[in-house]
């Protein structure tokens, strides 16, 4: 039995919960501590944490570690999001909380939290694999942005991210004079601007029938039995919309009353709900689910995975192939050349297993980067490898790191063009252990790029045998490869110099 801390710094809460896990019981939560702190109202509107905000988030850190300690926690994680990511002095903050109360906090991407809100979800197992059978879209509200993600049989199929948290909403209107008519107009026409265009991008002709809703205030008042006995169940969208409505008819004072919630968390509520109808009104959902996770849950989660105490029921490497496919498809990728790169790819990745040193998430990052090796050509095909990479570094993967994201796009942007040593060692966010990888990574695709340099698909199969320094790759095929021949020479040089292992082509004709 180990004892789990997972800690949130979020924009408007700071929260912790504490797990007991172990491989026979599975995980259980038996502590939930938060404090109301809102360090992203300032953060969005300036850009800094004042040191106010920072001494009291490090009171209230202090505390949180004399609960660990008597827990008898013997592992945690301490995670910030958008109020310390978008902060212009984040080393500092986090260097002052390690001094000040010994806790070491990371800070996610964006990506990263919306996939650990997400995951906690998932891991919901049967009923949420169920939920997803018809077109469903998670909507992860937060104090900096919203997260839609959709889902279509089952697969993640496209996300987006969109700064209309409900901290950012608030601290714009704050500054704005106006009634409350003027304030729910005001407030609908911005989010309704970013609603539409989402809508023609990836909405089109997908029929999303159900929402699942992560956030802090929605969530919330669903676990108190407004609506079902059962709490956590799924509802109709008529029911939740019929409550709120009877909520708009009272007071701020009133509502702290009836829904036993602060009054600071009212407005926020408020702010959530019409973001959600919104939604609900672009998507014409059906049915609502808030199961009343959390980012604490995500982390817990991970961490029983990690430690292979809890296997998921949902295939999420599977979620990240979908979303790079359907990304490739929306910018004229061809489907049939990624198919053929990546089976070549990952068939000389498995060969080279006690070369490379590399392990399945390398393999995974390899696979994203075949699917996406050409989806630059959409703005230029003159400037293949840079537009590729461009277009990677804004579009989001639910999944991947930050890191993970920044490997794929430079895998394939030096697919396309020299690999330039200063370049990509000088990058401030790249360390030497991935910079290893890119070039691990690189050389493999440039090797799979030469077999199919005509890009006609012309093998049938595709064999590789590592011996005594010499990758030799058999082609079956009685098509002319001259051109593949005469192309690879030069792609296998930098192979070469990365493995110390020289790439050869053998033909084999079929009878």
């Amino acid at each position: 039995m180990k004892t789990f801390a997972a800690i949130d710094v979020g924009s408007f809460e700071l929260s912790m919960k504490i797990f007991e896990v172990s491989p026979k019981s599975g995980m259980h939560e038996i502590d939930h501590v938060r404090h109301r702190i809102d360090l992203g109202t300032e953060t969005y509107a300036t850009g800094k944490m004042a040191y106010e905000r920072v001494d009291e988030l490090c009171r209230y850190l202090n505390e949180y570690a004399k609960i660990m300690k008597g827990y008898k926690v013997s592992e945690y994680k301490a995670y910030g999001t958008s109020a310390i990511r978008e902060t212009e002095n984040t080393a500092i903050i986090l260097d002052q909380i390690r001094q000040r109360t010994g806790i070491k906090m990371e800070v996610l991407s964006n990506s990263e939290q919306r996939f650990l809100g997400y995951k906690a979800v998932a891991f919901k197992g049967e009923a949420f694999n169920k939920f997803i059978e018809k077109g469903t879209a998670i909507v992860d509200i937060g104090g900096g942005s919203i997260q839609i993600s959709l889902f279509d049989k089952d697969k993640l199929v496209a996300t987006q991210n969109m700064r209309l948290g409900v901290l950012r909403l608030r601290e714009v209107l704050s500054h704005l004079d106006v009634g409350k008519a003027q304030y729910d107009g005001l407030l609908t026409e911005m989010i309704s601007s970013q609603l539409s265009v989402f809508k023609k991008l990836y909405l089109k002709d997908r029929q999303i029938a159900n929402i699942i809703i992560v956030d802090d205030y929605i969530n919330a008042l669903v676990q108190k039995e407004y609506f079902s006995e059962k709490v956590g169940e799924h509802i109709e969208v008529k029911a939740f919309q019929k409550l709120m409505r009877l909520a708009g008819e009272k007071t701020s004072q009133e509502l702290t009353r009836v829904f036993d919630m602060p009054q600071e968390s009212i407005e926020l509520l408020y702010i959530s709900y019409v973001l959600l109808k919104r939604i609900i009104e672009v998507m014409d959902a059906e049915m609502l689910w808030a199961p009343g996770m959390t980012l604490c849950d995500g982390m817990a989660y991970e961490y029983a995975q990690e430690n292979k105490i809890v296997l998921p029921e949902h295939d999420f490497e599977q979620d990240i192939i979908a979303c790079a496919q359907n990304i490739s498809k929306r910018y004229m990728g061809s489907k049939k050349r990624g198919e053929t790169l990546e089976k070549i790819a990952l068939t000389i990745f498995d060969s080279m297993k006690k070369v490379h040193g590399l392990g399945q998430r390398e393999r995974l990052l390899l696979r994203l980067a075949t699917l996406l090796h050409d989806c630059g050509k959409y703005i230029s095909m003159a400037n293949l490898g840079k537009c590729s990479y461009s277009i990677i570094m804004a579009t989001e993967i639910i999944g991947l790191s930050h890191m993970e994201r920044e490997i794929v796009a430079n895998v394939v942007k030096f697919n396309h063009e020299e690999f330039e040593y200063y370049d990509i060692a000088k990058a401030s966010t790249l360390d030497q252990e991935s910079y290893l990888k890119i070039a691990k990574l690189t050389a493999i695709l440039r090797v799979a790029n030469g077999l199919d340099r005509s890009h006609k698909q012309k093998f049938k199969d595709v064999k590789t045998i590592l011996k005594d320094d010499i990758l030799t790759i058999t082609v079956d095929t009685n098509e002319d490869i001259t051109l593949e021949k005469g192309m690879f020479t030069h792609r296998a040089e930098f192979f070469e110099e990365v493995y110390s292992v020289k790439p050869v082509i053998k033909q084999k004709r079929s009878l």
